[in-house]
């Protein structure tokens, strides 16, 4: 069976169309075109504005002209993270997707059900006949992944809805009322190219099968950091003979936690036998550090042959101690609701770029907005100190919940009507669009819900099959109870 076949069938074909388009952030070129010819194609009222984002406009059904307009929320682009043996162009590539019991997987790469599923319940919402609704508008967002930057550049009058439903969380029974701002903070390491000593090998060590994840949802899981593993390795043996760093290379995207990293060094042939024993100690270390939560974490050392030119010994020790003792993983805990991160950062990648320069990019997010400023300018002060340049980006707000809107409660409702049980009313510690959205539109009412994925932002990334019809379900239902009002 492919997932086409899958029940209800229009959300499931929506989403089979759209693993088959191209879909990288800053390169939507392709899925806006999709969604174009999709409005066409069925005769659906569709614009965009400046930046690329597409809406879709429907009238209501009979009798309903007077009810709220709702705006269904999603956003075009995907995390695009595969597995290092995995050959595959996300530029051109369609997602290999298939069925593993009652999940639909990708092979070896992101499924982008994030946010692909909430693009296909909203585009499946304005070419069913029969759901009963009042004016409906589907609005498309680029470049979420990366900074929600449709949201940031959203057009004028693109939206006139009262009622917004964002489409893109990750949990069946929740329905999300809040979420944390965030805010990149990225540090730039100069270097000299200095001559690799003739007394020295150099070996590649590197790290793989970490899980990775989303670095808002995911940062409380304790999940291993690949960039941190192995700056503490580099440091450790730092601290016992002389180091020279030729490279180092770790992490992707500023949203996702390091699953893998390597970097290759250089140590006096005399100490060769040292180092790998060092490793084998470190590795089982580290496995029994991580083993309740990390499985197939690999550490593995190989001798390469000796690079012409390596960082400067200066700059090498800097970085190493700077990625060994950044900030990390969850900072602080909400005190107005239990179990939720309030403050994280995220050492998000390392990158060695032109003109002899080392990029470090990390994220931060926070539910309070001195908080984020707050843990912000602590990852800059770190940074400086081992001398390297530090920018911030703009950042976006966070969405502070509204225990009284209407939206809410209409969705609660739907949900307990539904399936007997009442959901459970969160805020989530990762960035939706929503905080963008009010303050361009005050008086928007929001909320979130979406069905049950897990690995988002990894190539482990699956999206619980029964969980889609529930979503489906749900989510006409709240369109039915607001045609309603």
């Amino acid at each position: 069976m492919e997932i086409k076949d899958l029940k209800p069938a229009l959300i499931w074909q929506c989403f089979d169309e759209i693993t088959k388009v191209p879909r990288p952030s800053c390169h939507e070129e392709q899925i806006r075109e999709f969604l174009l010819d999709f409005a066409k194609k069925h005769g659906v009222e569709v614009a965009t504005d400046a930046c690329g984002n597409v809406v879709m406009r429907k009238p209501a059904t009979k009798g309903h002209e007077n009810a709220p307009t709702v705006v269904l929320q999603s956003h075009m682009d995907m995390v695009c993270e595969k597995n290092g043996h995995i050959e595959h162009d996300f530029m051109k590539d369609p997602i290999q997707t298939y069925i593993d019991g009652d999940w639909v997987k990708a092979k070896g790469t992101t499924l982008g059900a994030d946010n692909g599923i909430g693009m296909a319940a909203a585009m499946a919402v304005m070419i069913d006949p029969d759901l009963e609704h009042g004016p409906v508008e589907a609005l498309f967002t680029i470049n979420e992944e990366i900074g929600l930057e449709g949201a940031q550049n959203l057009g004028k009058d693109m939206i006139k809805g009262t009622m917004l439903l964002n489409l893109d969380s990750e949990d069946d029974g929740e329905i999300f009322v809040g979420c944390a701002g965030g805010i990149d903070t990225t540090a730039i390491f100069s270097y000299n190219r200095s001559l690799a000593p003739e007394n020295f090998i150099f070996m590649k060590v590197k790290v793989s099968g970490l899980l990775g994840g989303h670095s808002g949802s995911d940062i409380n899981a304790g999940r291993a950091n690949a960039n941190k593993v192995i700056a503490r390795f580099i440091w450790e043996c730092s601290q016992r003979w002389d180091i020279e760093v030729s490279e180092f290379d770790g992490g992707n995207l500023r949203n996702a936690i390091a699953r893998e990293a390597h970097a290759v060094f250089g140590v006096h042939s005399d100490h060769e036998k040292e180092v790998v024993r060092h490793l084998n100690k470190y590795t089982q270390e580290i496995i029994n550090e991580y083993k309740a939560v990390e499985p197939s974490i690999k550490l593995e050392v190989e001798k390469v042959e000796k690079p012409e030119y390596c960082i400067d010994s200066a700059t090498s020790l800097r970085l190493v101690r700077a990625l060994y003792s950044a900030p990390h993983g969850v900072y602080s805990m909400s005190a107005d609701l239990e179990g939720l991160v309030e403050t994280s950062t995220n050492l998000a990648a390392v990158k060695m770029i032109e003109d002899n320069k080392i990029k470090v990019t990390t994220s931060q997010r926070s539910s309070v907005e001195s908080r984020k400023n707050d843990i912000a300018g602590q990852v800059e002060a770190h940074f400086q100190l081992a001398g390297a340049e530090v920018s911030h980006s703009d950042g976006y707000p966070g969405w502070a919940p509204n225990m009284e809107s209407p939206i809410m409660k209409i969705s609660a409702e739907a949900y307990e009507e539904l399936f007997g049980v009442k959901p459970a009313i969160k805020a989530i510690h990762a960035g939706l669009e929503c905080g963008l959205f009010l303050s361009k539109y005050p008086n928007l009412d929001m909320v979130s819900f979406g069905p049950t994925m897990t690995g988002v932002h990894s190539p482990d990334e699956q999206l619980l099959i029964p969980t889609v019809d529930k979503f489906w379900k749900h989510l006409c239902r709240v369109l039915e109870k607001v045609a309603k009002l």
